[in-house]
């Protein structure tokens, strides 16, 4: 069972991960697995579209289910092959080393804080054209005309959505399933950003990637939620409103996830998220998460950060824990990887 070591993430994988998103975020000048994805799904679009378009709608869905195999699988597989080879043949720490840097790829908290702080810093200023632009590179609204409440919403709640894409989740499936698994989480996610939106383009080709997130998500966007409420504790945040929130709106939002981690967020801070906007030109209007809160400001989507960075580390602490769930039931179920051999084949157990 020399292969079972790609498989496991043990703590000392997703800490290295964590650290390593921290301290890098996401380098334009390095490899980056999530860049390699979106590239191979642009080259496979085209053919894939060409023959999907020729059979109709079932031929565009089952081309759109094509392409998530393509990626999501080719992911997989590719990371599972590398990851097997360095535990097998290279020195001690290759397998280790590589499995760190794979589930770094699908970690998003440094970013995430970057992307947030461009959008709050123009708008304290008082530069709103220069935060529609900074809020537009995180949201697929339309921003031309939004007010400086508007993006304060678009960018609280880009925050506490991506808080579940970019964090949580990826981290879940890390501790779950490995380097291997986290990377297919991501290629399905990046795929349902390039492809889920319901376009007249993507209604059918997009469907296949946009369910599986939908599903890869169930889980990890309502962990995300309670996992907000655990840091608003620790800020001073009232956990009990946000609760309240959370049951009575969180089901509300078109998306069966996003809603989740947007009713904590609008409960911990007050504030009302929600309502009318612009995608391509139609309006959209999306029932209110916490009704009677009040508008967004700037000031919350700082507040907003805060509670992310919190409950980010507290993801880190529950991953942790149940990596070393399913590697104890690993081992019970095959005791040729016990400790002594994952030392052996790279890791720091």
């Amino acid at each position: 069972m020399d292969w079972l070591p790609v498989f496991l993430a043990g703590p000392e994988v997703l800490a290295a991960a964590f650290l390593l998103d921290l301290l890098l975020g996401d380098p334009r000048r390095l490899p980056h697995p999530v860049v390699g994805m979106g590239k191979a799904a642009l080259f496979w679009e085209g053919p894939l579209r060409r023959l999907g378009r020729a059979a109709g709608p079932r031929g565009e869905l089952a081309a759109g289910a094509c392409l998530v195999v393509l990626i999501a699988g080719g992911s997989f597989l590719l990371s599972g092959v590398l990851l097997a080879f360095l535990f097998a043949r290279g020195p001690w720490w290759a397998g280790w080393a590589a499995a760190a840097w794979l589930v770094y790829s699908t970690v998003a908290v440094k970013s995430l804080g970057a992307h947030a702080r461009a959008v709050a810093r123009p708008l304290a200023e008082g530069d709103l054209p220069a935060a529609r632009r900074a809020v537009g590179m995180i949201v697929g609204r339309d921003v031309e005309s939004l007010s400086g409440q508007e993006v304060a919403r678009a960018a609280v709640e880009s925050v506490a959505e991506n808080a579940s894409d970019g964090v949580v989740a990826p981290l879940f499936y890390a501790a779950v399933g490995g380097a291997p698994l986290a990377l297919a989480y991501r290629a399905v996610n990046t795929l349902d950003a390039m492809y889920g939106h319901r376009t007249r383009a993507n209604l059918y080709f997009g469907r296949a990637a946009a369910r599986l997130d939908d599903f890869l998500n169930c889980l990890p966007a309502r962990l995300t939620a309670l996992l907000f409420l655990a840091a608003g504790c620790f800020l001073g945040k009232c956990p009990f409103a946000a609760w309240r929130v959370l049951c009575t709106d969180g089901h509300k939002h078109p998306s069966p996830n996003s809603g989740r981690p947007e009713a904590a967020m609008a409960g911990l801070l007050g504030i009302r998220l929600g309502g009318k906007s612009s995608y391509h030109g139609e309006v959209s209007s999306r029932p209110y998460l916490n009704a009677p809160g009040r508008p967004a400001a700037e000031k919350d989507i700082a507040e907003a950060l805060k509670i992310v960075q919190v409950s980010s580390v507290l993801a880190l602490a529950l991953c942790i824990l149940v990596s070393l769930v399913v590697s104890a039931a690993v081992w019970a179920l095959f005791p040729s990887c016990r400790p002594s051999l994952l030392w052996k084949r790279g890791s720091l157990w």
